[in-house]
C-alpha cells in the first residue's frame, strides 16, 4: 500500500535523512521516499499499519507530517518565499546599522575618518548596542535556533544546527567578554582590548545572511515547480451543467461521472468527457505541446485543461478529479520529481553525515588553532565558527532534485511524461534504439494497396476475406473488414499465432495468413509465392487467403510511415546510436520498410513473447531503449532499460513503459532522449559545485583569515546558485539538432542478427531421451539460440538467426533418426 504525506519542517538533506529513518522505524514500513524540493513523503507499508503511527515518528524526530488529501495535494505556494521575505527585511533593517557599527569599530585605527560618534571613544556603549542589534536579529531568525536545537535533542543534527552553533556560540562568547568589559571598566586599555573581540556581529550577520540565501532558495526552488503550477492553472475552477436543458454554474470539484455539460468557445474543458453534441476544434497544445487544433465531434473525446476554440460542445463526463487526464499528468511529474535517483542517493548518503563531520572539523580546527596561537581563544573560536557556518549540506542534496524537477517540468510541455526520476536520468544513456514498426514507424492504420483474386470476381475474394477478417482485431484484419459490409456467417474461428487466422466462412474453412503459413504446403505456386515477394520488397504485406482448400487470391495492405519517423531515426543514426527495427512482419517487407526510414538493422518475423529474448541480448551490449505502442510491446517494453509508450497506444504499453509520449510523434522520443542528457549534465554541474564549494571553503576557512560572516554569505549563496543552474533547462531546446557523441555498439555481430523463431513437427520421438538428443542436435546448429522440445506436441521449438535454414535443422533431426513433418 503506497501513502503519500506533507512534511514541514525541512530544511536540508540531513532532515531528509531523518524524516526517513524516522518513517521506516514504524513496524510494518517497506520504503520510504521523502523530497526537500516538495516537502513530500511517499510510504510504502502493510495495509494494516496505522498511519497516526508514521506522522507521531515523523513529530518526534522534531517535524510534522500529515496525510495528502484530495484538498492539500496540489498546495503549491509562494507563501514561505513570502514569509522568509518579510524576515528578511526586518533582518536587514537591524543588519545594516550592526555592521556599519562593528565594522567601523574594528577598522578606525585603518580609517581614522570612519564617522562613528559616541561609538568611537565608549566600548561599553558600542558592546551594549552591538548585543541589542545581534540579539534583535537572532530573535527575527528564531526558527533556526528552535530548529537546530530540536534537531540535536533528536540526534539529527541539521544545517539549521551549524547555523544556530556557529551564531549562538559567537553570542555567548561575546557574552563572557562583555561581562570582563564591566567587571574591569575602570582599566580603559584593558576594556578597549576586550571589545576588539566582540563578536556580537557575527551572530547577527550569520542568521541574517543565511535568510538572504534562504530567500534566493526559496524563488528558485519556486520557479522549478512553475510547470506544475501551470498545469494546475489549465484546469477551470468553474463549470456549466445542462441539467433538463437548463445551465448552471456549479464548482468542477462537484462534478461526478456521467454528468452533461456544456462547454462554450473559449472555455477550457474541466474533465475528460465525450462529445453527445456539436462540432468544433479543440486546442491540445497545453498538454499534448501540438500546436495545430483538433477537431472535435459527436463520440470524440476531450481531456480537461484543453481549450474550446469555434463552438459549444456538449459533452458527458467520463473522468473526474484525481482521474482526469491533466491531474493524472500532474500526478505523474510531480511523483516523477519526488523520486529519486542513484545520484541522489549517493548524496543523501553523504548528507546524512555531513553535519556530524563538519562539527568535528571545527572542534578539530579550534583545538588546532588554540595551541597555534598561544591560547588565542577568539581567534580559534572565530576560525572554528567560520567552519562551521561555511559549510553547506544543502547545496548538495538539492542538486539532483531541483534539476530533476526542472527537467520534469520542461518535458511536461512538451507533452513528454517521465514516470520517475530514474527514466529521467537514464534515458540520455542509452546506445541502442528498439522501435516497433506498427503505430511507432508507421500510423498502424493499415490500407489496402492491392487486391488479386484467383478464379473468382474481387467482389467475391473481398466478401469471403471479410467474412473471416471481421473477428480478428488485428489492424489489417480491420482493413480489409471495412472493406465491405456483406458477410457470410462465419464460425470455428481461431488465431494461429504469429502466422494467420482460420474460421468457417459459409460453412467452408477459410485460411488467411502471411506466407509461412502454407510454406509446407503445395496450395500456392512459384508464380503466386514471387508475386507475394515482389509485393513485400515494395514494403507490403500480403495475405493469402485459402478457402474450401483452394487458393482464391491474395491481398496486399501497406501500413503509411508517420512524417517525422524518417527524421528521428536520421537523427538517433547521427547521435550514435543504433537504431533497431523489431517487428513480426515478414523479413522482405520488414526491410524494405526499414530501408526505407533508415534504421540500421531490422530483426523480423519475431512473436510477441519473443521480443523480450531479443532486448535481454542487446541488454548484453549496451543500454536498450525500447519504443512502443500496442499490447504486444508490453513484455518487451518492461524488459527494456528505457520504455518509451507512444500516447495513442494501448493501455498496457502506456503502463509498462517509465516515458509515455502524449502524440504519436518520434522526434518526442529524440527530444526525450536530448533533454534527459541535458539534464543529466546539470545534475553533475551541480554536484560538481556543491563538492567543490565544501572541499574548497571549509579548508579555507580553517586556515585562513575568513570571518564567520563571510562565511555564512558564501554558504547562503552556494544553495541559491544550484537552483539558478538548474533552471537553464528551461532554456534548453530539445528539438534542435546536436552533436553527440556515443560510443557505436557492435549490432550486426553474430549473437546478435535477426531472431526467427520456427516450430518444427517431429515424428518418432518416444521418450525423454528422444527428446534430449534431439534437442542436442539442434543446438549444434551453428546460429541457434534456443531450443524447447515437446515430447507430449511432438515438437521442437527453435529460436535461431536468420541465418539458419530449414534444410540445416530437417537435417540436424534427420541425423538422430528423427522425422521432420512440417515447419509452421
Amino acid at each position: 500500500m503506497e501513502d503519500k504525506y506533507i512534511v514541514e519542517g525541512m530544511t536540508c538533506t540531513a532532515c531528509v535523512a531523518r524524516v526517513e529513518k524516522a518513517a521506516k522505524s514504524v513496524s510494518g514500513v517497506k520504503d520510504v521516499s521523502v523530497s526537500l524540493l516538495t516537502n513530500s513523503m511517499t510510504v510504502i507499508s502493510d495495509e494494516k499499519i496505522n498511519k497516526k503511527d508514521i506522522e507521531k515518528a515523523v513529530s518526534k524526530a522534531g517535524y510534522k507530517a500529515f496525510q495528502e488529501t484530495e484538498k492539500n495535494k496540489n498546495r503549491i505556494s509562494d507563501n514561505e518565499t513570502r514569509k522568509l521575505l518579510k524576515i528578511l527585511i526586518a533582518s536587514v533593517i537591524l543588519l545594516i546599522p550592526l555592521f556599519y557599527i562593528s565594522m567601523g569599530y574594528m577598522l578606525m585605527e585603518s580609517i581614522p575618518n570612519w564617522p562613528l560618534g559616541i561609538f568611537r571613544t565608549k566600548p561599553i556603549i558600542t558592546g551594549i548596542t552591538l548585543m541589542v542589534l545581534a540579539l534583535g536579529i537572532m530573535i527575527i531568525n528564531k526558527r533556526f535556533y528552535i530548529s537546530g536545537i530540536k534537531a540535536v535533542i533528536n540526534k539529527g543534527p541539521n544545517m539549521d544546527t551549524l547555523v544556530a552553533l556557529g551564531s549562538g556560540i559567537a553570542f555567548i562568547y561575546s557574552i563572557v567578554l562583555f561581562v570582563l568589559m564591566i567587571i574591569n571598566h575602570n582599566d580603559s586599555e584593558r576594556v578597549m582590548s576586550l571589545s576588539m573581540n566582540l563578536s556580537f556581529e557575527t551572530a547577527g550577520m550569520i542568521p541574517a545572511l543565511i535568510t538572504i540565501g534562504k530567500t534566493l532558495e526559496s524563488y528558485s526552488k519556486g520557479k522549478t515547480t512553475n510547470a506544475i503550477k501551470s498545469l494546475l492553472n489549465l484546469a477551470p475552477k468553474k463549470a456549466t451543467l445542462l441539467i433538463e436543458g437548463k445551465e448552471k454554474e456549479v464548482d468542477a470539484e462537484t462534478i461526478k461521472e456521467g454528468d452533461i455539460l456544456i462547454v462554450k468557445r473559449g472555455e477550457s474543458f474541466a474533465v475528460d468527457g465525450i462529445v453527445i453534441s456539436g462540432e468544433s476544434y479543440v486546442n491540445e497544445s497545453m498538454l499534448t505541446g501540438e500546436s495545430i487544433p483538433v477537431f472535435k465531434e459527436k463520440d470524440s473525446t476531450v481531456s480537461s485543461g484543453t481549450i474550446n476554440e469555434n463552438a459549444p460542445l456538449i459533452i458527458k463526463a467520463t473522468r473526474v478529479g484525481s482521474e482526469t487526464t491533466l491531474n493524472k499528468i500532474v500526478e505523474m511529474v510531480k511523483e516523477s520529481s519526488s523520486t529519486k535517483t542513484k545520484l541522489t542517493r549517493i548524496a543523501d548518503k553523504i548528507s546524512g553525515i555531513f553535519v556530524p563531520v563538519v562539527l568535528t572539523v571545527a572542534l578539530i580546527v579550534f583545538t588546532i588553532w588554540i595551541f597555534v596561537s598561544k591560547y588565542n581563544i577568539s581567534y580559534s573560536l572565530e576560525r572554528a565558527i567560520a567552519v562551521i557556518v561555511v559549510s553547506c549540506p544543502c547545496a548538495l542534496g538539492l542538486a539532483t532534485p531541483v534539476a530533476i524537477m526542472v527537467g520534469n517540468g520542461k518535458s511536461a510541455k512538451y507533452g513528454i511524461l517521465f514516470k520517475n526520476a530514474e527514466a529521467l536520468e537514464e534515458t540520455g544513456k542509452v546506445n541502442i534504439v528498439v522501435l516497433d514498426k506498427t503505430g511507432t514507424i508507421t500510423e498502424g492504420i493499415p490500407e489496402i494497396t492491392d487486391i488479386i483474386p484467383y478464379e473468382i470476381t474481387e467482389k467475391e475474394l473481398i466478401k469471403i476475406a471479410a467474412s473471416l477478417e471481421r473477428l480478428s482485431e488485428h489492424p489489417l484484419s480491420k482493413a480489409i473488414a471495412n472493406k465491405t459490409l456483406d458477410y457470410y456467417e462465419t464460425k470455428d474461428f481461431n488465431a494461429i499465432k504469429g502466422v494467420g487466422i482460420k474460421g468457417l466462412v459459409n460453412d467452408k474453412e477459410c485460411i488467411s495468413g502471411n506466407i509461412n503459413i502454407f510454406n509446407n504446403t503445395n496450395l500456392l505456386t512459384g508464380d503466386i509465392k514471387n508475386k507475394g515477394e515482389e509485393l513485400s520488397k515494395e514494403g507490403k504485406t500480403p495475405l493469402f487467403f485459402i478457402y474450401d482448400n483452394k487458393y482464391i487470391g491474395l491481398i496486399a495492405l501497406r501500413d503509411k510511415i508517420k512524417e517525422d519517423s524518417k527524421e528521428a531515426i536520421r537523427l538517433f543514426n547521427k547521435y550514435g546510436l543504433e537504431t533497431i527495427m523489431l517487428t513480426g512482419d515478414n523479413k522482405i517487407t520488414s526491410e524494405a520498410i526499414g530501408m526505407e526510414v533508415g534504421v540500421k538493422k531490422v530483426i523480423s518475423g519475431v512473436l510477441p513473447e519473443t521480443k523480450r529474448d531479443v532486448i535481454i541480448e542487446l541488454k548484453k551490449r549496451g543500454k536498450v531503449m525500447m519504443i512502443g505502442d500496442g499490447i504486444n510491446d508490453s513484455i518487451a517494453l518492461t524488459e527494456a532499460d528505457v520504455s518509451l509508450a507512444i500516447g495513442r497506444g494501448s493501455d498496457i504499453a502506456i503502463d509498462s513503459a517509465n516515458v509515455v509520449l502524449m502524440k504519436s510523434s518520434l522526434l518526442d522520443a529524440v527530444a526525450a532522449y536530448s533533454i534527459s542528457r541535458y539534464t543529466y549534465l546539470n545534475i553533475l554541474e551541480n554536484l560538481f559545485w556543491a563538492f567543490i564549494y565544501n572541499l574548497i571553503m571549509i579548508p579555507l576557512a580553517a586556515m585562513s583569515k575568513m570571518l564567520p560572516w563571510m562565511g555564512a554569505a558564501a554558504m547562503s549563496l552556494s544553495s541559491f546558485t544550484v537552483c539558478m543552474n538548474a533552471l537553464r533547462i528551461n532554456l534548453f531546446n530539445p528539438y534542435k539538432e546536436r552533436n553527440y557523441k556515443n560510443k557505436n555498439i557492435n549490432i550486426n555481430s553474430e549473437e546478435n542478427m535477426s531472431k526467427q523463431e520456427r516450430t518444427l513437427m517431429v515424428e518418432g520421438m518416444k521418450c525423454m531421451h528422444c527428446v534430449a538428443h534431439t534437442e542436442a542436435a539442434l543446438k549444434k546448429v551453428k546460429g541457434v539460440k534456443k531450443v524447447t522440445v515437446s515430447l507430449e506436441d511432438k515438437t521442437a521449438v527453435v529460436l535461431s538467426n536468420d541465418k539458419v535454414t530449414n534444410e540445416e535443422l530437417i537435417q540436424a533431426v534427420e541425423s538422430e533418426g528423427f522425422k521432420v513433418t512440417e515447419i509452421k
